[in-house]
């Protein structure tokens, strides 16, 4: 039986901290399946066939690793995914109360699901795609957060938005 893990978020933009949970997971499971969320609630800058095209790119190189857009509930996505674990990351104790919630509604409406939390390596734990985007649409320079190729997207959708 293959181990699967799918690793939901926004995703708007992909950071370098979500990277590093990615690459530290695909070693620990057979598929990372990266779960790119709708989720228009939240309003995001980059449409989710962008954000799904920009991870797909940035992930050709880390084998067994598959990106997918989404949309309604996670455990619907999972049942199709064939995947009973859910990796969330935990940057500080601030984020603890919600992916608790998460975590045991998930498993509540499928006693099935587990969860798992990773916290980032020391370097990215400050790093969330809102602070990134908000530097960014206040022309500050985010690359050392970004895969190149996504600060790339990030620049150009700024641009776009901006009218440049």
């Amino acid at each position: 039986m293959t181990k699967r893990v799918l690793y939901p978020g926004t995703f708007d933009p992909i950071t370098l901290g979500h990277f590093d949970l990615i690459k530290r997971a695909a070693r620990m499971f057979d598929e990372t399946i990266i779960a790119v969320a709708a989720n228009p609630k939240k309003k995001p800058m980059f449409s989710l066939d962008e954000r799904v095209s920009m991870i797909e790119h940035c992930m050709k190189d880390v084998p067994s690793t598959r990106v997918i857009g989404f949309s309604g509930l996670l455990i619907d996505v999972m049942a199709m995914q064939k995947s009973r674990v859910v990796l969330r990351g935990l940057r500080a104790v601030s984020d603890f109360e919600f992916e608790f919630q998460l975590a045991s509604m998930n498993r509540r409406l499928n006693s099935d699901v587990e969860t798992i939390f990773l916290t980032p390596s020391e370097k990215y734990t400050f790093v969330s795609a809102s602070i990134v985007r908000e530097i960014a649409c206040l022309n500050g320079d985010v690359s050392q957060f970004l895969d190149p190729h996504v600060n790339e997207c990030l620049v150009s959708k700024i641009n776009q938005i901006n009218g440049s």
